[in-house]
């Protein structure tokens, strides 16, 4: 009786182990939300226009991959298809955990990086137009169709975010010139 609870156990344990190591605990946690964007950044949303926009898409997908900057290849963490190559990649299709980021978040993120991990800021190597088309090829994996609407403060079907409500969103984000640095200097 004792060897056949003893088995039991150890199939239990080893099922357990293969498992985790198998991916089979979905690799990333509890989903939480991230904390919100600093001021420089919250007003920032993605350009009028662009979440509809194909043309903007593609060339998103080809900075994702590295194709367009040699410098940045988001595929070599994240994975080609956003499933995450490199361990404590953001795993994008997970669809519950990307739509607790606001399009501010996930470019603020994007720009400025993630302290305590491996995700470095990448505004010294990409324009800002280049970083929100990133936002835009990266949400497709999670959230394909969707876009972030700033007035309902939620992600929604892309072709029903009216180009006025965009446009009252500046997508400007801090300034990268020098000129615009530190105040009174």
């Amino acid at each position: 009786m004792k060897q056949a609870k003893a088995t039991q156990l150890a199939v239990v344990l080893g099922m357990g182990l293969f498992l985790a190591a198998c991916g089979g605990g979905g690799g990333e946690g509890v989903v939480v939300p991230p904390p919100a964007a600093p001021a420089e950044y919250a007003a920032s949303h993605m350009p009028a226009g662009w979440w509809t926009d194909a043309a903007k898409l593609e060339e998103g997908r080809k900075l994702f991959i590295g194709e367009t900057n040699p410098d940045v290849n988001c595929a070599s963490c994240h994975g080609k298809d956003g499933k995450p190559v490199k361990a404590g990649a953001r795993d994008f299709r997970n669809g519950d955990r990307m739509s607790l980021y606001s399009d501010s978040v996930w470019f603020w993120r994007i720009a400025e990086g993630v302290p305590n991990t491996k995700m470095k800021a990448w505004k010294s190597k990409l324009s800002e137009e280049d970083r929100w088309k990133i936002v835009l090829f990266e949400r497709n994996f999670g959230l394909a169709g969707k876009g972030w609407d700033p007035e309902k403060h939620a992600w929604v079907d892309a072709a029903s975010i009216s180009a006025a409500g965009a446009a009252a969103a500046p997508a400007a984000a801090p300034a990268e010139a020098p000129a615009a640095a530190p105040a009174g200097k």
